[in-house]
């Protein structure tokens, strides 16, 4: 059987395309709808305004200038929206079990049993720029997420420095795409206002080719104008609003869960390094290669021997644990029903022997053996019945009649025996 690669074996919700080259969140086809709202306003400029505006400068090459700059523009943004789309946003390999230097080994008491349980801490504390930040355990991913790092819900792994998960580019936004995904906003708004300025500068160019005309022929001459200014204005509003909101996080270097999470809290903004190194520590640091190969084949784990767990104050050699006090209760009580169960035994031999004898038939009372061998089959009749019978009740009491019954038998017990030595 051929060896399976990363991808195809992989634990979260993404989707892998050309041979794991390229990794998409689970709603990619989100991607389709936001292709199509920058491409399709971007073809109607093209076919009807930026072709009319060919000639309409003095310098014969402008207006085919205008036309090139939108076509190249768009696969600008484009270019970012596949980059922040289809790579690893700064996923956390998860592992394949708990880290087991955290272990916390502790002794519950249940039903006046010490029982060994297994305590492992939620959070622990590390240190960020001399100031302790506590992270949490993650229980999917089986690890301490580092600092500024979350687990997405939605596409089900760790990302590091998580900031959201935007369902128009399809993928966390996270250390590795985060510098992308805000090019690709503040590119988008560039364009919006690009689209905008030359479509409101072609109406007037019709007002004032038509002699003073009024905005109304020229609307009816161009509706196309009309209705790219509307959609660039409405689009504005939202890439716009969002560039600027990141604009003042990378300023005061947050991130965007942080910001709704932690904004009522007034915990100190331990990664603030002033607004002009928050900037360079965005766009210039080199981006960390991604920790997940996923076109390499998956490797086999080795079994690790499995640690035995002790109960706190018993040493790794005391391997009874708190287990003897009652595996000497359970062979007390076995030994008394033994008892019990023998001394029913003898009644019943002796009864059997006193009906031989008013019978006439020889019998040898004496006869060791053979009151042993009886002694034993019977035995062990009424013990196996006694032991269904617990075993069905589901308890280990005994009825008040069988110890009065065991009273009985130690009598005529007592009684034979003085009448064979006669």
């Amino acid at each position: 059987m051929a060896a399976k690669r990363v991808y195809q074996v992989w634990k979260g919700s993404n989707k892998f395309i050309f041979g794991g080259r390229l990794a998409f969140g689970p709603d990619a086809r989100s991607l389709l709808i936001t292709f199509s709202l920058i491409i399709v306003p971007v073809i109607i400029f093209c076919a009807f305004v930026a072709r009319h505006l060919r000639h309409e400068f003095s310098s014969y090459y402008s207006g085919y200038a205008i036309l090139v700059a939108a076509i190249l523009f768009t696969i600008h943004v484009l270019v970012l929206l596949g980059l922040t789309s289809a790579r690893d946003p700064g996923i956390v390999p998860r592992n394949s079990h708990p880290p087991e230097e955290e272990f916390r080994y502790e002794s519950s008491g249940v039903g006046g049993q010490q029982t060994p349980t297994l305590q492992f801490p939620r959070t622990k504390e590390v240190m960020v720029n001399g100031i302790p930040v506590k992270v949490k355990y993650c229980e999917t991913c089986m690890l301490y997420r580092p600092p500024r790092c979350s687990h997405c819900s939605i596409c089900n792994n760790c990302v590091e420095r998580f900031d959201h998960h935007c369902p128009w580019v399809g993928q966390c936004i996270g250390l590795r795409n985060y510098r992308y995904f805000f090019l690709f906003v503040s590119s988008a708004t560039i364009l919006c206002v690009y689209v905008f300025s030359l479509s409101a500068y072609y109406i007037k160019v019709l007002m004032d080719n038509n002699n003073n005309g009024t905005v109304w022929k020229a609307i009816k001459e161009s509706p196309a104008s009309v209705i790219l200014m509307a959609y660039c204005f409405i689009s504005l509003w939202f890439v716009g609003g969002l560039t600027g909101f990141h604009l003042y996080l990378i300023g005061s270097n947050q991130t965007t869960y942080e910001n709704f999470r932690y904004r009522a809290d007034g915990r100190i903004n331990v990664f603030n390094r002033g607004c002009l190194n928050n900037f360079l520590e965005v766009f210039c640091t080199e981006i960390k290669p991604s920790r997940n190969n996923f076109r390499a084949f998956v490797q086999e784990e080795v079994q690790r021997p499995l640690t035995p767990v002790f109960t706190r104050g018993h040493e790794p050699g005391d391997m009874s644990g708190d287990r003897r006090p009652k595996v000497e209760h359970d062979l007390d009580i076995g030994e008394d029903l033994l008892k019990i169960s023998q001394r029913r035994n003898i009644e019943e031999l002796d009864e059997d022997t006193r009906s031989r004898g008013s019978n006439g038939a020889p019998h040898n009372t004496g006869d060791p053996d053979s009151i042993l061998s009886s002694d034993h089959r019977a035995a062990t009749i009424r013990s196996d019945a006694r032991h269904s019978s617990w075993e069905r009740s589901g308890n280990w009491e005994i009825a008040q009649d069988d110890f009065a019954n065991s009273n009985v038998t130690e009598s005529r017990n007592h009684v034979t025996s003085k009448e064979m030595r006669q």
